[in-house]
């Protein structure tokens, strides 16, 4: 049992307790941080005079060489070791000697973990943030390419009113605007170094923690030591981002798996993202929109394991806080996975403008505007929707739109309505008389189109 403490004990750690006390079967998933870390912190023992330059030299050696040979899979992080700190410390002892046990002068592994999990924070929230900024650019491709593809809105599951797929695909495109905000806002307020908060009251060694954070492309460091190894808010800002998201990808995995039905048969998708049945040969199912729809509970139970972690630890460091990796590894790679797949899935689907239309119709999405059109002769709008309610009760006892009403139909429930009823409801005019900003109005959403056109123009930079 491989361990970097034991002078003060006179026996060996029980193997079961070594076992349940050990981390290095999942904190080995951020080597390449910890090395990183370890390699800023010997430049600036150095730079302080704290290490001779050779002895530098040696550790950086050594430090690269056991990098490049996990990563060729020369060497492999065994699970001998208590954690990837000792993993890397051991090491780098047996390849230079000596000179190796200085590695770890002047910081604790409580603030080494601490900084190694901020930096894998730090990367995979730029992974993820990448595939949600993929993700805004095919809806809004789409939005461009379905500006005036009609479909029936829906409250309640119910027809509502008449807009457009653009719009539809629009409501998703800032939500996943406000995703991508998010990220940006909790690499702001994360972006700063723990590394030489020590244990949890600093250190009596003359570090330049300002030089440590600038060489591992932090904003500065942490400002206070107890916090610095204690603070795990990032993670759980984080996780409630994501989950976030898993929430706008699974109600637009609900919308596609029922668009796909072939009740609805808004769209196909395609077959590289489908399965199908073991004893129906007919069947092809939305399998990709519900694991991700799935997997979202999975994200969730990411978060509330940290809330509940964190919730009754004392200052500083407490070994409770070890839990914080597993789940959370898994939450980052069930996400970026999620957007991977999704956004490939929503690229390839095929949709069914004339179906859509067709569904428009035949659901009386245009029953509002002919409330409209009644106030606007004069009706108060209460009567008027009085009497568009006997409208539609009348069309439906007869399995008819209101399309399909006859001009003397319409003046038996209301002399009020002329000719021009008929253009009033149509689909067309339906959409595109409404174009204040953020409704579904081609002016309107060529507006909206434009400020999208300049949000991803200004992330790209």
């Amino acid at each position: 049992m491989a361990q970097l403490w034991g002078g003060r004990f006179t026996k060996e750690t029980d193997k079961l307790v070594y076992n349940f006390n050990a981390s290095i079967s999942f904190d080995k998933k951020f080597y390449r941080q910890d090395m990183e870390g370890s390699m800023a912190h010997v430049k600036m023992l150095a730079a302080a005079g704290i290490l001779t330059e050779e002895e530098r030299d040696d550790i950086l050696r050594g430090i690269e060489g056991i990098l490049s040979d996990v990563e060729s899979g020369a060497l492999d992080i065994s699970d001998e070791y208590e954690d990837i700190h000792s993993f890397v410390e051991a090491t780098l002892i047996d390849r230079i000697g000596d000179t190796g046990k200085k590695l770890h002068t002047g910081r604790s592994r409580n603030d080494q973990v601490a900084l190694d999990m901020k930096l894998y924070t730090r990367d995979e929230l730029l992974a993820i943030r990448d595939e949600v900024f993929a993700l805004t650019k095919t809806c809004h491709s789409l939005m461009k390419e379905h500006i005036h593809t009609a479909m029936p809105g829906f409250t309640h599951l119910q027809k509502a009113q008449p807009l457009t797929l653009a719009h539809h695909i629009g409501a998703y495109m800032e939500m996943f605007k406000r995703d991508y905000d998010r990220l940006c806002d909790i690499y702001e307020r994360m972006n700063y170094c723990p590394l030489g908060a020590g244990a949890l009251a600093g250190t009596t060694y003359p570090l330049d923690r300002e030089m440590t954070a600038e060489l591992l492309g932090f904003y500065g460091p942490t400002l206070n030591s107890m916090d610095s190894v204690s603070d795990r808010d990032y993670v759980i800002e984080l996780l409630n981002a994501l989950s976030i998201i898993m929430m706008h990808l699974s109600r637009f995995c609900e919308e596609i798996i029922v668009w796909n039905s072939n009740e609805y048969q808004f769209i196909e998708i395609d077959d590289a993202y489908s399965t199908g049945s073991s004893i129906m040969p007919q069947k092809k199912n939305p399998d990709i929109a519900e694991l991700v729809r799935g997997k979202t509970g999975r994200v969730y139970g990411a978060l509330m394991s940290m809330l509940t972690t964190m919730k009754g630890l004392p200052l500083a460091y407490n070994k409770d806080m070890q839990e914080d990796k597993e789940l959370t590894f898994d939450a980052y790679d069930t996400v970026k996975g999620c957007l991977a797949l999704f956004n490939g899935m929503l690229k390839t689907i095929t949709f069914h403008p004339e179906v859509m239309e067709k569904s428009a119709k035949n659901g009386f999405t245009n029953a509002t505007d002919a409330a409209d059109y009644l106030v606007n002769h004069g009706v108060p709008f209460r009567d008027a929707h009085g009497i568009v309610g006997r409208l539609v009760l009348y069309c439906i006892d007869k399995g008819i739109s209101l399309d399909d009403m006859s001009l003397e139909e319409y003046k038996a429930i209301s002399p009020v309505f002329e000719e021009d009823i008929y253009d009033a409801i149509s689909l067309k005019t339906c959409i595109e008389k409404r174009n204040t900003i953020g409704a579904p109005g081609p002016e309107a959403m060529e507006k909206v189109i434009a400020i999208n056109d300049q949000w991803i123009a200004d992330k790209a930079k």
